[in-house]
């Protein structure tokens, strides 16, 4: 059989090394163990990649692929811990990365009526890993929110502008910490919390519940950090709010970053 050309192990001669080449897009099934002890079983959307040396013309694309199948037909949180370890070997790489993203669902009773519906949220895990063995494993939760602006509370004869808003919160934590915590702190910090399914006594309950709230986007994220710095294990954290403005054509916007204080 003839030798085919490996175009990709040839030399390149730029001197430049790139931080991050793979692929990205793949859809493939995962378990997510919940709070209650379930599983819940959904489909992620994966990117893996490495590093790659400047005298490497190119990767091999196939072996994501290979190291992605090699976990069997489902991933759960340990086979993707691992998994960046395995790209580092297949790939002969200093440093990899794997992000992976999954809607997750929480069962919510409404606040009067009782009736339970599923609400969902996104998810993600990033993790990165060197050939010296560091690994950095970061969570980030999605989580929909309401939000009643304050200003217009305090100057309306008659209700106030309200607004869907979106919270993008990722951490990093000295020991494990589950999604719903997360979003639960993320959920707090607003003028309420949304559901799927609401009767009229409940839609009455949450419209006062954020009339009785008032955050400006300013207010959740620093509430957000607030609760994030008081959470005995979380060591990082980003918080970025963004709200749909029900009476602008923009959004308002707000994100903080920083270490948190655990003393």
């Amino acid at each position: 059989m003839q030798e085919l050309r490996d175009i990709q192990n040839e030399r390149d001669d730029r001197c430049l090394p790139i931080d991050r080449v793979g692929v990205k897009g793949l859809r493939f099934p995962v378990e997510v163990r919940d709070k209650g002890g379930s599983v819940q079983r959904t489909v992620a959307t994966i990117s893996l990649a490495v590093d790659l040396p400047a005298h490497f013309k190119g990767t091999h694309m196939s072996r994501f692929v290979e190291a992605l199948h090699a976990h069997g037909g489902c991933l759960d949180v340990h086979s993707i811990l691992s998994l960046p370890r395995e790209l580092l070997s297949r790939l002969d790489s200093l440093k990899s990365h794997v992000a992976i993203q999954f809607p997750f669902f929480l069962s919510k009773t409404a606040p009067v009526s009782g009736k339970i519906g599923l609400l969902d949220y996104e998810v993600r895990f990033e993790v990165e890993t060197t050939a010296a063995g560091d690994i950095d494993f970061v969570v980030t939760v999605m989580v929909p929110v309401a939000t009643l602006c304050p200003c217009s509370k305090a100057i309306s004869d008659r209700g106030a502008h309200n607004q869907r808003g979106l919270v993008t919160y990722s951490v990093r934590s000295s020991k494990p910490i589950w999604i719903e915590d997360l979003i639960a702190l993320v959920e707090r910090s607003a003028s309420c919390e949304l559901y799927s399914l609401l009767k009229r006594v409940d839609e009455k309950a949450v419209t006062e519940r954020a009339y009785d709230n008032p955050v400006f986007v300013e207010d959740l994220v620093r509430n957000v950090a607030s609760r994030s710095s008081a959470y005995p294990t979380i060591t990082w954290y980003r918080v970025e709010a963004e709200n749909f403005e029900s009476i602008h054509n923009h959004n308002a916007y707000a994100v903080i970053e920083k270490a948190a204080d655990l003393s």
